[in-house]
């Protein structure tokens, strides 16, 4: 007998009891108000054809819906280990609660890694280890080429844009960032009034749809841009040219999460997806980039201008390092992203398969700088999955200047992994718009747990530097770092990735690069971002 057959008897045996037994004791008829609803549901599924779930199986179909709806919850709550789950696994995810609360963050018992597993990484220690001692070390961008250098913290708020993020949510971000110390980065929906509201610092974001500074064509208004950038929180100014969750696609705030407040923020119509081009209107070239950088710079007074990207063909990144060397313009900072960031939306072949992993794009950029003599003029920050003191450690010994996170912040403000970041429904109240969600997160607290956060988190990377023995994180090295490479192997990173020596691609120390360098430095032009056939 088919599910649907089985519907028709159940649901007469049920009726007809019901009514048997009401006749006999009236207040049985209440059960109608149970069983009528149901059969009403069954005959509604059966009639329905979009669902052939609920059209064979009516009623108990939707125990399939239910089942899959609360899966990632009883998956992330009940199923994954300590240290299995993804994007964050419960053990950063705590570490990061703990010290956004100031509770106890230590752990008992030991590790819970395998540390004969490949991919294992640890920092090499040093018997001369000592205590951290004085304040945070800082990072000076833009000294000796800008008018108005900024010292920046070794670990900031990543770029995530109001609208993206509730209003609550930023405002807890930038008053956590004003009490710490750090720099609180706009993301690339300009600058809200939730971004001003702490007077924390602001690196403003410029991405493919120029919010903030749009002309109405859609591209770059220099004036909009003059009088925005003039404000005294705005530090610096960072022109995203991709991002590592979804890079060459352009950002996305569905049209569930846009507000009349954002449009009118952005300069955008309401009703629809807003969609960033996936590039840039203002320069389309290696040159004209750098042309585009100084004339940031030059437009807000003198404050460092830098760019963000996810490092696709090598080639192009090259070129851009060529058009340097040719045209003496310089950034004042990169920030590499890597491929393994996040976003609020992210068509899955992007999120999965396009982008450089961050180690492999840091080491490049890195070595690409050093080989043409720029890695000293230039800072180089970097963001993708860093959440723990050891994440700082390993990307400041692989090349790094300072760092950026985001989701480890929005742990911090109480982010739970719920994933629905692109469904405008939150519970948190971090990533959505919706007032009766947004509400229950409460600034004040939420921007303590943030400086917390922050403050506890850099501790513990100065407390790593201090068990390797060094004072200062420019002496941390790749070969501090090692990881497992199999049961029997280890390495430190300068055994695992080829770093350029300091001016291997100028002059006559260009016939001596490894193949592929060569290959790559041959093909890269300062005319064209595709690289030269």
């Amino acid at each position: 007998m088919s599910p649907r057959s089985w519907f028709w008897v159940v649901s007469v045996l049920l009726l007809g009891t019901i009514g048997a037994l009401s006749a006999l004791w009236p207040a049985t008829a209440l059960l109608y108000i149970l069983v009528v609803p149901l059969f009403v549901l069954g005959l509604w599924d059966m009639a329905q054809r979009k669902h052939a779930i609920l059209r064979n199986f009516p009623v108990i179909g939707h125990g399939r819906y239910l089942l899959e709806m609360i899966r990632p919850e009883i998956n992330q709550y009940f199923v994954e280990s300590n240290t299995d789950g993804m994007p964050f696994d419960r053990e950063q995810r705590s570490v990061a609660y703990q010290r956004a609360k100031g509770v106890n963050d230590t752990t008992p018992f030991g590790t819970q890694l395998d540390v004969y597993r490949p991919g294992y990484e640890w920092l090499e220690h040093s018997l001369n280890a000592r205590a951290p001692h004085g304040d945070a070390p800082r990072v000076m961008v833009g000294e000796g080429r800008c008018a108005k250098p900024y010292a920046l913290s070794l670990l900031n708020i990543s770029a995530m844009s109001y609208g993206s993020l509730s209003r609550n949510a930023v405002e807890a971000l930038n008053r956590g960032a004003a009490a710490g110390g750090f720099a609180h980065n706009t993301g690339e929906g300009g600058i809200s009034p939730y971004h001003r509201a702490g007077e924390g610092d602001l690196i403003w974001q410029l991405g493919t749809g120029y919010f903030g500074c749009r002309a109405p064509d859609g591209g770059f208004d220099p004036d909009a841009f003059r009088e925005a950038s003039a404000l005294r929180q705005v530090k610096m100014i960072e022109v995203k040219l991709s991002q590592g969750a979804k890079p060459g696609h352009g950002g996305i705030l569905p049209a569930a999460k846009l507000t009349a407040e954002i449009a009118k923020i952005r300069g955008v119509p309401m009703g629809q997806d807003v969609l960033s081009p996936p590039g840039h209107k203002a320069f389309d070239t290696p040159r004209g980039l750098l042309e585009f950088l100084t004339e940031l710079r030059e437009l807000s007074g003198g404050k460092p201008v830098g760019f963000k990207l996810c490092v696709g063909r090598r080639e192009e990144f090259l070129g851009i390092v060529k058009a340097m060397l040719e045209t003496g313009l310089r950034p004042d900072f990169i920030v590499v992203d890597g491929a393994e960031g996040g976003t609020g939306a992210a068509p899955l072949e992007f999120s999965n398969h396009i982008g450089m992993p961050l180690t492999e794009a840091l080491v490049f950029v890195h070595s690409a700088l050093r080989g043409a003599g720029l890695r000293e003029e230039i800072r180089v920050l970097c963001a993708g999955k860093i959440a723990s003191g050891f994440d700082m450690a390993r990307v400041i010994a692989i090349g790094a200047d300072a760092c950026y996170s985001a989701r480890a912040m929005m742990f911090a403000l109480g982010c739970i992994q719920a994933r629905r970041c692109n469904h405008n429904d939150c519970p948190a109240g971090v990533a959505t718009q919706k007032p009766g969600l947004v509400v229950g997160l409460d600034v004040e607290d939420k921007s303590d747990r943030i400086h917390r956060y922050h403050h506890h988190t850099v501790h513990a990377f100065l407390e790593l530097l201090g068990a390797a023995g060094f004072d200062s994180p420019d002496q941390l090295l790749p070969r501090h770092v090692r990881r497992r490479v199999d049961l029997h192997t280890n390495k430190h990173y300068g055994e695992l990735f080829d770093y350029l020596d300091e001016g291997a691609l100028l002059g006559e120390a260009v016939e001596s690069l490894p193949p592929s360098w060569a290959e790559l430095w041959g093909r890269a032009s300062a005319d064209v971002f595709a690289g030269k056939d």
